[in-house]
């Protein structure tokens, strides 16, 4: 016999529509395309209404007009994060109707939201989100229970909606209103908390689980030293913000859970226009930060709370291949080559002795991520306290140049190379009274980074596309390329300069 699929439960209760709004919002944060929702309830239990609570939170409109498909039998909406179809079976007159209606013929990208799903039986995937909704007249014209169920996959689903209601409850936020942000190219996801006047952040970043051995029978993200949970981002904001440097205040976190309520800074960036374009003051302030960050050394112990403390790793050896090797496994396929051991080897043997200069560099705290989508633009501010910091889980102790290339070359922003001249010349004015800075050291390392870099950047945005079916970030290939041909054309870099000529094809003109 097979086994039962995985279940999980919760059960709220509902004294009113707000609080079936709350619900139906707290759900559709978490719900991604493919999904399957049946509500499960008497006639009058309130499933019309989570049904028009859900589609408006999704569509971001209170107002939206929501029919109900009863006659129709099935209504499509067309969301901002996917398609949604919406399906009341009640007078559906047997099972064969709901492939004459195109019911199995959904595409995997929509979400399907069922009001009567006990007549589909035969045609519900196993792994799915039921909500039953049952009247309580003895406490109320108003009042429902909900029970909460995912089945299958989505077990852990809905076991991650609950374990967030029960952290904003614990934290003063359970009234506050949940908009999904835009996310990024990690797994994270973030939402807007809205609370009276106020607003905050809510990063919901579960504990990443370990990834298949790729070396030395570690996963990527062990030797590229990826944060696995939020406590190297705990550790990172403090440190910054006892720096004087505008990284989020944490105003709540449970860190075996993976959840952190953290101030708001805002949406004002340090780009404009479409496509955006580097506003040059505030690229300027944000170049003044790094000079800042770099004048003294860092420690790379910092606490967390009492007992708790992280090791901020070191930026080594076999983590910038690690990295630099995506653009063999990843780029090359992308562009229709199937690399050989032989040059696997002599890319590898190359940026071993190319990197050796970056590693006997003095380390200093590396954010990793310093560029356009994680720097906030605050004017209230003063001096380099205008730039807001977020994304530096994975800072690690390295050359002090991986971050200015980072931010001087933009990998998602066309930074003209007279600019990233004239920043990077100021970097170099705001550090050249250090005793032992030395300027033509620093170029060297800033171009063999931004070449490190752009070649990790190349292998990312093709294995976003091919493994994980993001093909926005292709886009970007062209403008990569461009700067790793900038990093290139030093003249320590002539030996991979030349290899890269030889063995490396730019991107297709249709990625652009």
């Amino acid at each position: 016999m097979a086994p039962s699929p995985a279940a999980y439960s919760f059960s709220v209760a509902l004294h009113d529509e707000q609080a079936t709004r709350r619900l139906a919002a707290d759900i559709a944060n978490l719900v991604e395309p493919g999904d399957v929702l049946t509500l499960l309830g008497d006639l009058g239990a309130g499933k019309s209404a989570f049904a028009r609570a859900f589609i408006r939170h999704l569509a971001g409109d209170e107002n939206a007009e929501v029919p109900s498909p009863t006659f129709t039998l099935m209504q499509s909406y067309d969301l901002p994060r996917f398609a949604l179809v919406h399906a009341d079976l009640y007078r559906l007159s047997g099972p064969d109707e709901l492939t004459e209606l195109g019911f199995d013929d959904e595409a995997d990208n929509t979400v399907m939201l069922i009001e009567w799903p006990e007549r589909a039986r035969g045609h519900l995937p196993e792994d799915r989100i039921n909500v039953a909704l049952m009247l309580d007249a003895s406490q109320g014209d108003t009042f429902r229970h909900c029970k909460v169920t995912g089945l299958g996959r989505l077990a852990a689903r809905v076991e991650r909606i609950d374990t967030i209601r029960r952290f904003l409850d614990a934290h003063g936020f359970a009234d506050a209103a949940r908009t999904r942000m835009q996310g990024d190219a990690s797994s994270r996801m973030y939402e807007r908390l809205t609370r009276g006047d106020e607003t905050f952040i809510l990063m919901n970043s579960p504990r990443r689980p370990d990834g298949p051995p790729v070396e030395n029978g570690k996963p990527y993200s062990a030797i590229a030293h990826l944060a696995e949970d939020v406590t190297p981002f705990i550790a990172i904001a403090r440190a910054l913000s006892d720096d004087g440097l505008s990284a989020p205040t944490i105003i709540a976190a449970d860190r075996a859970a993976g959840l952190i309520v953290l101030e708001d800074l805002g949406l004002e960036t340090v780009v404009e226009g479409e496509p955006p374009a580097p506003i040059a003051e505030r690229y300027g302030i944000a170049t003044d930060l790094l000079a800042e960050l770099h004048r003294k050394p860092r420690p790379n112990d910092l606490p967390v709370e009492p007992g708790v403390s992280h090791r901020v790793p070191r930026f080594d050896l076999p983590a910038m291949l690690i990295e630099v090797s995506l653009l063999i496994d990843w780029y090359l396929p992308h562009r229709g080559i199937e690399p050989g051991p032989d040059l696997r080897a002599a890319y590898r043997t190359l940026w071993t002795e190319a990197l050796e200069p970056a590693l006997i560099e003095p380390p200093t705290w590396v954010l990793r991520d310093y560029h356009s989508p994680n720097l906030i633009w605050l004017p209230q501010r003063d001096g380099i306290q205008r730039i807001g910091l977020l994304d530096f889980q994975d800072a690690v102790m390295g050359p002090a140049a991986y971050d200015v290339a980072s931010l001087l070359q933009d990998a998602r922003v066309d930074v003209p190379e007279e600019l990233e001249v004239q920043l990077l010349v100021r970097y170099l004015r705001g550090r050249e009274a250090e005793d032992d800075f030395v300027r033509d050291r620093f170029v060297h390392l800033y171009a063999l980074m931004a070449a490190q870099r752009a070649s990790k950047i190349l292998g990312i945005f093709a294995r976003l596309d091919k493994r994980d079916g993001k093909p926005q970030y292709l886009r970007h290939l062209p403008r990569v390329w461009t700067y790793l041909q900038r990093a290139l054309a030093h003249p320590a870099l002539a030996p991979l300069a030349d290899w890269y000529g030889a063995h490396i094809p730019a991107p297709d003109m249709k990625d652009s």
